[in-house]
């Protein structure tokens, strides 16, 4: 099977990691890039020995599968422009600007039964691959997510920069309508929120706190989740877990209560860690974006694969940041 040809709309930070993935995968043939900046496409395109273009207008006719990568502004026009034509697109998170546009790319693509997939890369992160694996019903969830300011995305506050990331995971595990939110944010440096702190209730009643920060000293990115099969404590950024699962538990309480009525022995002394039955998550080491591309392009060359993230539930995260920014907006600082 010949490769696809491919395209990176975008030829900033994130492009540029698309152009290399693209230009390293067998599936893929990197055949442009293209930014309205002349010269930063034609740097790009000089690394990856592909051509410079300043129109997306010019990949038509000429292209498989394009990724876009421009600022979330544009998301919609650029989308627009090659699902008309049945060109697949890997969109940049978050799917669009807001959710109208969102809920019209996801028609579009409807419509012209073409592939959308979006760039949700954490979901491909290792870690969050092995947490799927494990297929657990979490009844509450919390995840962390700050770092020191990235000076980019200045178009968009915390939520829809790096919230949205954890948004959509969270919306894996839980597999159930959001019936309630809260939310609390503060823009410090800017015009958009750089702190915020959400709280979501799901229909089948699992809740989710989710802290998500951009003016910390540090970066941390982690998530915990409570089910009825399992403790779950997992880091993305050093990209390791542990799992407490239920079943082999048992014993230990068992112990305890035994221990316990018979009133013979002192807990002081019990290594807490050495009683649970403790196991380090099973990581598979790859990289998110190569695994991000490679399901697109997979979803476009095999009739009923599909992305890592949907259209529909690029949709979903972006419907739930947009009720978390509403109640951001609504919240009474004073009495």
């Amino acid at each position: 099977m010949n490769p696809l040809r491919t395209a990176v709309v975008g030829a900033g930070k994130m492009g540029a990691l698309h152009a290399r993935v693209y230009s390293r995968l067998p599936e893929s043939r990197l055949t442009a890039v293209v930014d309205t900046d002349a010269a930063r496409a034609r740097s790009l395109a000089e690394q990856y020995g592909c051509e410079a273009l300043t129109d997306p207008k010019d990949l038509i006719g000429r292209v498989d599968a394009v990724t876009i990568s421009a600022p979330t502004a544009a998301h919609f026009s650029l989308a627009e422009l090659f699902l008309k034509h049945r060109i697949p697109v890997l969109i940049e998170k978050p799917l669009a600007s807001n959710v109208e546009e969102g809920r019209r790319i996801v028609r579009l693509a409807q419509q012209t039964q073409t592939v959308v997939a979006v760039g949700h890369s954490e979901r491909c992160n290792p870690v969050v691959q092995a947490m799927k694996r494990l297929e657990i019903e979490p009844r509450f969830i919390e995840a962390d997510r700050v770092s020191p300011y990235p000076f980019r995305s200045a178009d968009v506050g915390v939520v829809l920069d790096i919230m949205i990331h954890d948004i959509d995971i969270i919306l894996s595990l839980a597999r159930s309508p959001v019936r309630q939110v809260e939310a609390v944010g503060v823009n410090v440096i800017g015009d958009h929120e750089d702190i915020c702190n959400a709280r979501l209730v799901f229909e089948n009643g699992c809740i989710a706190n989710i802290t998500a920060s951009r003016l910390a000293l540090k970066t941390e990115r982690k998530v915990r989740a409570f089910s009825r099969q399992a403790y779950l404590s997992v880091d993305y950024f050093r990209k390791e877990g542990i799992v407490i699962k239920t079943d082999p538990n048992i014993d230990v309480i068992k112990w305890i209560r035994e221990h316990q009525e018979a009133g013979d022995f002192d807990f002081s002394q019990v290594k807490w860690t050495e009683l649970l039955h403790i196991e380090h998550l099973d990581i598979t080491e790859s990289e998110p974006l190569r695994v991000e591309q490679e399901a697109f392009l997979r979803a476009v060359l095999e009739p009923g694969k599909r992305p890592e993230v949907t259209a529909e539930e690029g949709l979903a995260a972006l419907e739930c940041a947009d009720m978390i920014l509403q109640k951001v907006r609504e919240h009474k600082w004073n009495p």
